[in-house]
């Protein structure tokens, strides 16, 4: 019988050490978030923003997906920064618009999907962003197109920033780069499946995968290379 990783079924690729690191890096990106916001709306008081969370919900499952999955196509800089700021101006939009609770957190999620995949930023938390400006209450209807970007633009960019110094310590890279890990080798086969044959079987699946095309070319690559290692210790 195989015996599997802890975590394989939950997280492809995912170790005990991986994931011990990513609550770490979480817990002080988190930290140093709220820190930095405390520290800005202290310099620059404001009495729209002043009963303004330091830190919004959003940001919570944007540290899992930078400090958990740094490899995420979800989880780039641009994804976290521009998702957030983008859905919750759409968010701000719908509020200030549609009256009516129910329908306008329908469609500012469904809007700001939209909105991310148009700009090419989808990041699952901008739907949470959307919503928030929606339901956050009298003060963030208060603070209006200001909340996109305070405090949840600043919140993005100090949480990457974070996460981009955290990971040169951590062992992957962020921004993610598709490279194999130092003393690896990609072998030169013809087995290895063209890019384009990747894209075509992608669209035969009709599924959205978070891995890109780049990564999952890496892996089939890297797949080739242990089963001809495999091929020849049978062999011998």
């Amino acid at each position: 019988m195989i015996q599997r990783p802890i975590f394989a079924p939950i997280l492809a690729g995912a170790t005990l050490p991986d994931r011990l690191f990513a609550c770490l890096g979480a817990a002080v990106g988190i930290a140093v978030t709220a820190l930095a916001a405390w520290g800005f709306f202290t310099l620059v008081p404001d009495l729209a923003l002043a009963s303004l969370p330091l830190v919004v919900a959003p940001m919570g499952a944007s540290a899992v997906l930078v400090f958990a999955v740094p490899a995420s196509p979800l989880a780039q800089p641009w994804p976290v920064i521009g998702g957030n700021v983008i859905s919750a101006v759409v968010g701000v939009t719908v509020a200030h618009w549609v009256p009516n609770m129910p329908l306008a957190a329908g469609l500012a999620v469904g809007l700001a999907i939209l909105a991310m995949s148009l700009s090419r930023s989808l990041h699952p938390p901008g739907g949470a962003a959307a919503l928030t400006a929606v339901i956050g209450g009298p003060a963030v209807f208060a603070a209006g197109y200001e909340f996109p970007f305070l405090p949840i633009g600043l919140n993005a960019l100090v949480l990457v920033a974070a996460g981009l110094i955290y990971h040169r310590f951590s062992g992957h890279s962020y921004p993610h780069r598709p490279v194999p890990a130092a003393g690896h080798v990609i072998p030169a086969s013809s087995l290895i499946p063209h890019p384009e044959d990747i894209d075509k079987a992608l669209e035969d699946l009709g599924e959205s995968f978070d891995v890109s095309r780049e990564d999952l070319d890496l892996l089939f690559a890297q797949v080739e290379r242990h089963a001809a290692a495999r091929r020849g210790s049978v062999r011998a």
